[in-house]
């Protein structure tokens, strides 16, 4: 996958756990852009990518993760 099919993946993981079809994510999105986007609802994302994807983020990458583009390129390295 790129890093742009990722990033449409995400979109549609983010829309539908937070029932907000205007949202559009960029690498530089950040929790904090996006309404609703609570710590909660951060960890249920991480879980939908985890088991939509197929792979499993270390605990201390997914307190890490800056925005959507280290999540992105963290998705990267697992899917190789």
């Amino acid at each position: 996958m790129t890093p742009e099919e990722i990033l449409v993946v995400f979109t549609r993981i983010l829309r539908d756990l937070l029932l907000d079809n205007s949202i559009v994510l960029t690498m530089d999105t950040r929790c904090e852009d996006i309404v609703n986007w609570d710590s909660f609802n951060y960890i249920n994302f991480i879980v939908a990518v985890e088991g939509q994807l197929g792979i499993r983020f270390k605990i201390a990458d997914v307190e890490s993760f800056a925005n959507i583009g280290a999540i992105v390129a963290a998705t990267m390295t697992m899917l190789r």
